[in-house]
């Protein structure tokens, strides 16, 4: 089929980017990558092992430590990076393709993707000239003054959801800060990351500042983490997995960031604007088939709208059928793997058994009238109770839990009773109401009459088991730099 060939102008690469230069994995062992809207191979690929980080993390501390990186100009520094949005942008047509292929997104959504990526890299090649620190009036005849520094060696896990528009969250800031990188992508979705390696190879980034070893979590991700010369593990993934990262890198006591799971509240109180609250909840949980960390994948309904809400939901989820995630107008992909596929569908049994309502969907969906690829209806569950593990656990597909509440208090309560706190949103006509309510929900990023909008300049995070620290916006430089503070006696 068409939609398994990669590109009919150029192939792909496939090995891992050490250094500066391709490489096939030290033990020569390979995995494949799959097309989730059919299930058919789309590459293969070399995987990196502990070997293989060891190498790349020997080519980021040379880079570091010996390379010029970090004692380049900051102006330097910034140029390459808007370099690289310049060639992402150049590419961005073929990149976005490429996404869909590799993850199953709809095209539309592989290109908001793209512009945010490029976004990202612009932004912080901005910054890059900015990084400052101060003088500080100190007793006696002393001058002190602060330097803001890299961290030094970087290791960056991201998830297979987003998976350009992830790395440029994290290599953007890291490099723009002058560290060096270890990049590993997820295992279903590493082409994106790959071919951001070629980017930077062909706009001259030095050899070692930028490496990507595609390979599995437990094995070339737990290296990355355990390795004693990285000096930072920035994650985003599960919370399982983030408190796995927490022990290990206890070991050498090495930086961490995490941007975790999330089990999102959309509040629609009784004085919204019901047709959009409907659209914008609509968007919450079936964009990117709900395998979005800010998913809002719980529906919180004031009782006198609920009726109307769930009704006008339902219609729309009716037309939200698979269709070739290449083709513009498909609004539904499928899920990223077999494994994902089982999860999605067992949380619905779960869900069914427990006593919720199953409004609409429950099942594996046909794409083009044949049962491959992996992909799930729209789901909806109505009548879910707090308690119910679909209300608490983050199923990470397009399946809805909607409940009920009386009031203002009652809704903070509910919003706030998972162990998660990424994001929320919040539909009213009451300003008031708008402000209170966001200041009440523990969440990093409170959405008030719209949902999932983001952007480079603001900053993105958890509370509570959702993570901590911020990407995105000038916080994100917290993550990649360290502040030294300089004595001068000048007496």
């Amino acid at each position: 089929m068409a939609t398994t060939q990669i590109a009919p102008e150029r192939k792909a690469p496939s090995k891992l980017f050490i250094g500066g230069e391709w490489a096939d994995s030290r033990s020569g062992a390979t995995f494949e990558s799959l097309n989730p809207a059919t299930a058919e191979p789309l590459a293969q690929l070399a995987e990196a092992r502990a070997q293989d980080v060891d190498a790349a993390v020997a080519a980021a501390r040379e880079a570091f430590e010996s390379g010029p990186w970090p004692r380049r100009d900051a102006a330097d520094r910034a140029e390459l990076l808007w370099k690289v949005a310049d060639r992402v942008a150049a590419r961005a047509a073929e990149l976005a393709r490429l996404e869909v292929l590799d993850n199953g997104k709809p095209i539309r959504e592989a290109e908001i993707d793209l512009r945010e990526a490029i976004d990202a890299f612009r932004y912080y090649a901005g910054w890059a000239t900015k990084l400052e620190g101060e003088t500080i009036p100190v007793r006696g005849n002393i001058l002190n003054y602060t330097l803001r520094e890299p961290v030094g060696v970087v290791g960056a896990i991201i998830p297979w959801n987003f998976p350009l528009l992830m790395a440029a969250w994290k290599v953007a800031p890291a490099l723009a800060c002058g560290n060096t990188v270890v990049l590993k992508p997820a295992e279903q979705t590493p082409l994106s990351a790959l071919e951001l390696a070629a980017i930077a190879r062909e706009v001259g980034l030095p050899p070692g500042v930028l490496n990507v070893v595609p390979g599995l979590g437990e094995t070339a991700g737990a290296a990355l983490v355990r390795h004693p010369d990285v000096d930072k593990i920035a994650f985003t993934g599960s919370t399982a997995v983030g408190k796995v990262i927490m022990r290990e890198a206890a070991e050498t006591l090495k930086r961490v960031s995490l941007e975790l799971g999330g089990k999102s509240p959309n509040i629609v109180f009784d004085d919204a604007d019901l047709d959009a609250a409907v659209k914008g909840s609509y968007a919450a949980i079936f964009y990117n088939a709900g395998q979005c960390c800010t998913a809002g994948s719980r529906l919180l309904v004031h009782e006198s709208a609920h009726d109307a809400v769930v009704e006008k939901l339902v219609e729309r989820a009716q037309k939200l059928t698979p269709g070739d995630p290449l083709d513009p107008k498909t609004r539904l992909g499928p899920l990223i793997s077999r494994e994902q596929l089982e999860r999605v569908l067992g949380y619905i049994e779960i869900g069914k058994k427990q006593g919720a309502e199953l409004v609409i969907g429950g099942r594996r969906a046909r794409y083009q009238g044949e049962e491959k690829g992996f992909w799930v209806e729209p789901t909806i569950f109505d009548r879910v109770e707090p308690q119910h593990t679909i209300a608490q656990e983050e199923v990470f597909g397009p399946v809805l839990a909607t409940l009920t509440f009386r009031d203002e208090d009652e809704a903070i309560a509910l919003a706030n009773q998972t162990i998660y706190g990424l994001a929320a949103g919040v539909w009213t006509s009451n300003v008031k109401r708008a402000h209170r309510v966001a200041r009440r929900l523990r969440a990093g990023t409170v959405w008030v009459n719209t949902y999932h909008p983001l952007d480079a300049a603001s900053p993105f995070g958890g509370y509570k088991q959702s993570g901590y620290g911020r990407e995105l916006g000038k916080y994100a430089l917290e993550l990649y730099t360290q502040v030294k503070s300089v004595w001068v006696d000048l007496s």
